[in-house]
């Protein structure tokens, strides 16, 4: 084709892309289902994971839970339990009056289950024997949702080297070996959804947290990589969405504080709140999502202003050492415990 008639359609396309965008906020688009199929969530045991098991489970899905800690991943299990439960009673108060088509309503509930794994998933073998178990045990995965996190709360220079590279290995590092486990049965398929729980400092960045914000900045460029390349493969069945949300009120950063004035405007996010717009994301193949909207026009400023602009900015907000109440907690938490072992 002719450069310059390629050229014209490509701005055509990009035009278009602008109005179908437009379209998706004016009319809801339909979500998708995922009933019967396999969702794996990792760090399910508690915060965003939990929240997204439960949720997956009312919409039917089959969960397949990882978590490191064992009991909180079983407590996860037990809700969504309690959930499968529900819904069956309500399928069979509900039989007697479906007629035809309805009983295929009712049967998908009677095989739902719910599988736990205790993995560690910042150690790569560890990632691919329990895959291999998932694989053998349930079947093969249609819905891969990486979620485990965690922070060191510590100033670079005092952060001890075991707990960057924990750090990175976790947030960062396991995308990789998940993605490697489930996606070649995904790519034979064509059939799969990729979610990618990073944070709004996976696209810009504070001071004091350069492990976290390094790790999730590592997550999101390879969620785009790879979103990428299952373009450039045409593999169009595959879905991929990010989500980056701004500070959720889980106890994870606890501590941390914009400027006082600013915060009634910009309060850390309900979990449930940002779960649920994590879903709707999911489910209408949204291939990214920043809770709140906000962020989009944070990080639109961030990529074209000039780095003392955004300090000033950061400043005036707060945000410039945002993180160090959370991490003066951390510390003070860690020296009582100390204190207590005698150390």
């Amino acid at each position: 084709m002719n450069i310059l008639l390629e050229f014209f359609v490509v701005t055509f396309r990009v035009l278009w892309a602008f109005v179908l965008a437009a379209a998706k906020w004016l009319v809801r688009p339909k979500e998708k289902s995922v009933a019967g199929q396999v969702c794996l969530i990792t760090g399910a045991g508690s915060g965003l994971g939990r929240l997204f098991a439960l949720e997956f489970a009312r919409r039917r899905a089959l969960l397949v839970l990882w978590d490191i800690n064992t009991q909180s991943n079983e407590e996860t299990a037990g809700m969504v339990r309690h959930i499968y439960r529900e819904m069956a009673e309500e399928a069979a108060a509900a039989a007697p009056g479906v007629a035809g088509d309805g009983e295929k309503d009712v049967l998908p509930h009677c095989n739902l289950q719910v599988y736990t794994y205790t993995c560690d998933v910042g150690k790569r073998e560890n990632v691919y024997l329990t895959a291999e178990r998932v694989r053998k045990e349930v079947g093969e995965v249609s819905v891969l949702v990486n979620n485990a996190g965690v922070v060191s709360g510590h100033h670079l220079l005092e952060c001890p080297d075991e707990l960057i590279e924990r750090t990175m290995m976790v947030n960062c590092h396991a995308h990789f070996w998940t993605t490697k486990a489930f996606l070649p049965k995904m790519l034979e398929m064509n059939h799969g959804h990729i979610v990618t729980v990073a944070s709004s400092l996976g696209l810009f960045s504070t001071a004091g947290v350069e492990d976290y914000c390094a790790s999730k900045f590592g997550a999101v460029g390879f969620h785009e990589s790879l979103s990428h390349e299952l373009k450039a493969a045409e593999k169009d069945g595959i879905k991929t969405t990010l989500v980056c949300p701004y500070l959720v009120d889980t106890g994870m950063f606890r501590g941390c504080r914009i400027r006082k004035e600013i915060e009634p405007f910009l309060p850390p996010l309900k979990p449930e709140y940002c779960v649920k717009q994590a879903m709707r994301a999911i489910l209408t193949d949204q291939p990214m999502i920043c809770t709140p909207r906000l962020m989009y026009m944070v990080t639109f400023m961030k990529s074209i202003l000039p780095f003392e602009a955004v300090v000033c900015m950061y400043r005036f907000l707060g945000a410039d050492k945002c993180m160090y109440p959370f991490i003066a907690q951390r510390k003070q938490a860690t020296n009582n415990n100390e204190a207590k072992n005698g150390i």
